[in-house]
């Protein structure tokens, strides 16, 4: 793990929150809504988020 000073560490941890956040948001929409389309573009939308939460995770392994 690269060496990150204490303000990049709590930007990670803010940004980790914010993704998980709308992880969490676009999959609650997409089990709420009936229409396809819609369902379709908040799954895709959860599945984006959940690839930046991974990737950011990174960041600390």
């Amino acid at each position: 793990m690269a060496n990150l000073t204490t303000k990049e560490l709590s930007a990670l941890e803010d940004q980790l929150g914010f993704e998980k956040m709308l992880c969490c948001k676009y999959q609650n929409a997409a089990g709420c809504t009936t229409d396809p389309d819609l369902k379709s573009s908040y799954t895709r939308y959860a599945s984006q988020h959940q690839q930046n939460y991974q990737k950011l995770l990174g960041f600390l392994q």
